[in-house]
């Protein structure tokens, strides 16, 4: 196998930035509680914080993402990256919820314009039969990054409060737009002739008419509303009794899911070998066996080490199933494109922003409502909803030249 047509110094650039992009979208997850408490938000309520965050990554899918497709790329990403600074600046500033909200959409604006550009540079640059390995690497820093927030998110919090995760991510944004800046190479631009209004419109003519996008964005807006029906309940049970878990503590069960990391590069490199129909079964299978350990740890009389145990077990399990297939969607997607990256992108991922802003809000009026029992019968009952939909979509003998 050839070596993919970016050096790997600049892989391992995209892959860095790509983490650090993402995991301003994820910090607030472990600090959900502290959030509540210092702006007086209800339990029920708080998820919002989460989905006002995933309402920026849809207006930046939407307005901002496709521009890749139309400007210098690494022009844009840099003003994104130096205005995602900004918003980070404000979010550890905040003094109501109000402008708390607000600085959670900027963030999620900017950071899922800066995430998504930068896989769709990956693509763009990557020669066509590497490029799910390529994608596949630029993932994996997505997967650490969005993971390793939650530890992060939390030590910090535990040290020096919530609003010091903010600021560190401000000034670490500031200097990995001095290392893109130094070291990110120019490309072509794709669509000169495009206006923006067209540009736009075109990302509906690639709704409506390209067949792969449909049925992996819908699988993806499923496995995405699951992936966060976990992770936003989680914090809820963990931090209370009898466990009062840290939001360190909370933030380490992430660790678990960098197994994810190894299963997004692996899934690339099937997909450029035409395995994509076999991940895609055992990754979804995978999703929806998950919820079986997981609703065994808070059963009652259920001893901590038990708990613990399921846990993990279940985070395993859901993350590998979730990254894997995300990567096998990505490359498959890309694998079909005309020049057209950051719109496709865009696209697929507005089906992840909405499953994700669906999923914590649904997660956490859940647990409130009936506990943790019924936060993993909704899950389970997503996830298996994606595997039927794989199912029914993959006997379709239309699409089996696709690898759907």
């Amino acid at each position: 196998m050839r070596q993919p047509s970016l050096p790997r110094t600049l892989v391992v650039l995209l892959a860095c930035a790509s983490g650090f992009s993402v995991a301003n979208l994820y910090y607030a997850q472990p600090l959900l509680v502290a959030l509540a408490d210092d702006f007086g938000i209800s339990r029920a309520a708080v998820g919002g914080v989460i989905t006002a965050t995933q309402a920026g990554s849809v207006l930046a899918l939407l307005l901002l993402v496709p521009l890749g497709d139309l400007l210098p790329r690494r022009r844009l990403m840099l003003a994104q990256l130096l205005a995602l600074v900004v918003a980070l600046a404000a979010a550890a500033c905040a003094h109501n919820a109000v402008g708390l909200m607000a600085a959670m959409l900027a963030v999620g604006l900017l950071g899922t314009a800066m995430t998504q550009g930068l896989i769709a540079y990956a693509a763009a640059a990557a020669q066509p039969a590497e490029r799910g390995a390529v994608v596949g690497a630029a993932q994996g820093g997505v997967v650490s990054g969005l993971l390793l927030a939650r530890v992060v998110a939390g030590s910090v919090a535990d040290l020096a409060g919530w609003r010091a995760v903010y600021g560190g991510s401000a000034l670490a944004m500031l200097v990995m737009a001095g290392l893109l800046w130094r070291l990110l190479p120019a490309l072509p631009i794709q669509q000169r002739a495009l206006s923006y209004p067209r540009l736009l419109a075109s990302m509906f003519t690639l709704l409506r008419d390209d067949r792969v996008l449909q049925v992996r964005g819908v699988i993806a807006l499923l496995m995405f509303a699951a992936f966060n029906i976990l992770w936003s309940a989680l914090v809820l049970p963990l931090s209370a009794a009898p466990y009062h878990y840290s939001h360190a503590a909370i933030g380490a069960f992430g660790l678990v899911g960098l197994a994810g990391t190894l299963a997004a590069t692996r899934a690339g490199r099937w997909a450029d070998r035409g395995y994509s129909r076999r991940t895609s079964a055992t990754a979804l299978v995978l999703l929806v066996l998950s919820w079986l350990p997981l609703s065994l740890a808070f059963q009652p009389g259920t001893g901590m080490t038990t708990t613990i145990s399921m846990l993990v077990l279940g985070i395993l399990m859901l993350d590998l199933g979730v990254q894997a297939l995300h990567v096998t969607n990505q490359g498959l997607i890309f694998g079909a494109s005309g020049g057209a990256h950051s719109r496709l992108v865009g696209c697929y991922m507005l089906f992840y922003a909405v499953g994700s802003g669906i999923g914590a809000w649904a997660a956490t009026v859940v647990f409130s409502v009936a506990g943790w029992n019924a936060v993993c019968a909704l899950g389970a009952a997503v996830s298996l909803t994606a595997l039927v939909c794989w199912a029914w979509t993959g006997s379709d003998k239309l699409l089996e030249t696709t690898g759907v």
